[in-house]
């Protein structure tokens, strides 16, 4: 077993309070809330460093998953905005520089979103950061044990879903 850790006492403290609560249950879910709430905190710095907005971020972490061009309703669908919302968006990152309006490549009525380099390492360096300290976090486990947490959390994050 492990050293003990902040959510240990947690636990214990509301073990006789609550008999019927499961310490494995409550221990893992109140530890995946704590690296939850620490990775928002780490993300939340990096933008404020970086003097990059949350939605602007957002948004250009969508485009850029879809190779740095989408359609603006692409990234309506992938934001889960009304294409309104996305068009201030993208009028306020093109003001930035970020990103800029083309010409669809497969529907010449349509004018596609792309990231500029400026964009792109905007991105990244947001993102670094935060990938950063995930494999830091992470890096505690071996691989076979970093697979196996992942598959775990699937079929825990399965069952969320199926609601």
């Amino acid at each position: 077993m492990s050293e003990h850790d902040r959510t240990d006492q947690h636990v214990a403290r509301w073990l006789p309070v609550l008999p019927d609560l499961d310490p494995d249950v409550e221990g893992a879910v109140v530890r995946m809330s704590v690296l939850t709430k620490h990775l928002r905190a780490v993300k939340d710095r990096s933008l404020a460093d970086r003097n990059l907005p949350a939605h602007e971020y957002d948004t250009l972490h969508a485009l850029a998953g879809r190779r740095g061009r989408a359609a603006p309703t692409e990234l309506a669908d992938d934001l889960r905005m009304a294409p309104a919302s996305v068009t201030a968006r993208v009028d306020a990152l093109l003001r930035r520089g970020f990103v800029r309006r083309v010409p669809s490549a497969v529907d010449r009525r349509r004018v596609d979103v792309e990231l500029t380099e400026a964009g792109r390492a905007a991105w990244q360096a947001a993102i670094a950061v935060v990938a950063g300290e995930e494999h830091r976090l992470l890096g505690v486990l071996t691989a076979d044990e970093r697979r196996l947490l992942a598959d775990l959390l699937r079929r825990v994050a399965r069952g969320a879903e199926r609601r």
